[in-house]
């Protein structure tokens, strides 16, 4: 948002912003951007103005917990062991994707918005700040060296999207990710 942006104009993104939070805790990923408008007591076409995409609004809702995500990866690049160093903080995103619902859909991968214009904002920021766990493990010989911190992630978008709608999509989710990371050791 621009600095010089308007009161009225700020006041109405952070308006958004907080309903546009309540409701895809509540209905996910797909909360209706009409209904979000009209809680927020804006029109439509100012949701648009300041969340061109439904991808930047879940992005835009996403940030505080990416922020968080990235904070604990930086807390754990000084562990001594560092595949559980790695484990810990994937096994983190896994958590938090499962739980704050929409997560997994701001962290997917878009074929339709991928170019250079548009990149997504919170796996790019998770790329970075578990790229150098991911680097550390595989300097110990502890990750398989063809794995990057992208691929984790797409597993970790998988796993949830896949249990979401399980009955217990938590420790579904949790048995899941435990199996696929058996196979990042570089003996298979």
């Amino acid at each position: 948002m621009p600095e010089r942006q308007r009161a009225d104009a700020r006041r109405n993104y952070a308006r958004v912003l907080a309903v546009a939070e309540a409701e895809v805790a509540a209905h996910g990923a797909g909360a209706s951007l009409e209904q979000i408008a009209r809680i927020a007591g804006v029109g439509s076409a100012t949701v648009r103005r300041h969340f061109p995409t439904r991808q930047a609004l879940l992005e835009a809702v996403s940030r505080k917990r990416i922020a968080a995500l990235c904070a604990r990866a930086h807390d754990l690049a000084g562990r001594d062991d560092s595949r559980d160093a790695l484990l810990e903080w994937l096994a983190d995103v896994l958590a938090y994707c499962v739980n704050a619902r929409g997560l997994a859909v701001a962290l997917a991968y878009d074929a339709a918005a991928s170019d250079q214009v548009h990149d997504n904002a919170c796996s790019a920021a998770l790329e970075e700040a578990g790229n150098p766990l991911l680097c550390r493990a595989i300097q110990d010989g502890a990750v398989a060296k063809d794995v990057a911190v992208a691929d984790l992630i797409a597993l970790i978008v998988g796993i949830v999207l896949a249990t979401e709608h399980h009955p217990e999509p938590a420790a579904r989710a949790e048995r899941l990710f435990r199996l696929a990371v058996t196979g990042l050791s570089p003996h298979g």
